[in-house]
């Protein structure tokens, strides 16, 4: 009885293990996802506006609020505030969920992926400054 009671805890342990690893590599998957957005995007400190808004403070930010950026009139009107679940209805297909947004990307359907590159976008607050 006692080595299945062992065996249980280093079956639990082994899995909690690999769970924290895997929230490590979430991000680095995120990461890499990021890819695919830094050709119109930036992050981190020193991020600038390019062909769309830095993606500092992403989450809890209001729709067409990064200074200095030219939104279309369907972004400034969208009234949303980003959290996970509106960014990933979002990311999935931009121009379905944000009629006239001038974001031109194909989006990514992969909900893994999205929540890796949410993990990765949530690290950076609004001075860029990853927490």
């Amino acid at each position: 009885m006692k080595t299945i009671a062992s065996a249980a805890l280093l079956t639990l342990g082994l899995a909690t293990a690999a769970a924290s690893s895997a929230s490590a590599q979430d991000i680095a998957a995120g990461e890499r996802s990021w890819n695919k957005c830094r050709a119109c995007h930036q992050i981190g400190e020193g991020a600038k506006n390019l062909v769309g808004p830095h993606l500092n403070g992403l989450f809890g930010r209001h729709t067409g609020a990064v200074e200095g950026y030219s939104y279309s009139a369907a972004n400034k009107g969208a009234d949303i505030t980003w959290n996970e679940a509106i960014f990933a209805e979002y990311i999935k297909d931009p121009r379905a969920k944000i009629p006239g947004t001038k974001m031109i990307f194909a989006g990514i359907k992969n909900e893994k992926e999205i929540a890796d590159l949410t993990a990765f976008l949530k690290q950076f607050g609004k001075d860029g400054k990853k927490s």
